[in-house]
This record gives C-alpha cells, sequence and structure tokens, in this order.
C-alpha cells in the first residue's frame, strides 16, 4: 500500500530540507525535484517526480495518473525546456526533450519497474504518455 503522507509541496519542502534523505526514497522508488518555470505565471514550480535513468539522462514519464490531458509540469517543459532537477543534495541544470517513440519504447520497461502504475495508466487514457529525457548541462 503506497504511503501519500509526503505528497506535493511538503514532499518538495522536506527533500530540500533534507538534500533528498527524506524524500529521494518513496513508496519504493526514486523521485528527483524539478524545478521549471511556468509557462502562464512565469514563476517557479516545484515538483516531486519519479525519475529513472537512461544512460546519463533522467527520464520523466508524463502520466498524471492516466488522465486525458497532461501534467502542468510538461506543459510548462514543452514552453521553458531548461529546467533545474535535484537529486538527493546536487542541483543539476538539465535541458528536457519530449522522447521520441524509438525512446520511449527504450525507457518504459525502465520506467514499469521504477512505478508499474505506469502501464495502468497508459491503458486508462486514449493519449500516448510522453516520457521525457533531461540532459545534464
Amino acid at each position: 500500500m503506497a504511503d501519500y503522507t509526503l505528497f506535493g509541496d511538503d514532499h518538495v519542502e522536506k527533500y530540500e530540507e533534507t538534500d533528498g534523505k527524506v524524500g529521494h526514497d518513496w513508496n519504493a522508488t526514486s523521485c528527483l525535484i524539478l524545478r521549471a518555470k511556468g509557462r502562464k505565471s512565469g514563476k517557479m514550480r516545484k515538483a516531486p517526480l519519479i525519475y529513472g535513468k537512461d544512460g546519463d539522462d533522467y527520464v520523466l514519464v508524463a502520466s498524471k495518473g492516466g488522465a486525458k490531458d497532461n501534467p502542468g509540469w510538461y506543459e510548462n517543459l514543452l514552453a521553458h525546456p531548461d529546467v533545474e532537477i535535484q537529486v538527493w543534495g546536487d542541483v543539476i541544470p538539465v535541458t528536457a526533450h519530449t522522447g521520441t517513440a524509438a525512446d520511449k519504447k527504450r525507457v518504459w520497461p525502465t520506467m514499469v519497474a521504477q512505478w508499474p502504475d505506469y502501464d495502468k495508466y497508459q491503458e486508462a487514457t486514449p493519449r500516448d504518455i510522453p516520457v521525457v529525457l533531461l540532459k545534464p548541462r
């Protein structure tokens, strides 16, 4: 059973306060903090997100739990792809891009291993859930 006592803004706050000692390891998976500019507000937005690795790149899944629309953080990355992530205590500047079909085929099994519900989310929505590759700059 997943533990959602650490979630949203509280997750971000605890992660940042402890350099990831609280929040990186979450519900048997790994999380990072995405720091991106809001596409409408221009304000800094922070989100705790499950991640995987593909070589030197970090990988995110824009699932929104299988909703019919993309998550806001993904739309922000489309508008402003140069962002920062925090992994443990390291703040890393990265450039985001949506993975191709070949990228998704390659990284999807890694991400499902991180969070098995991604397969259920893809089945629940007619949209092709994007994967995002974050390339360190």
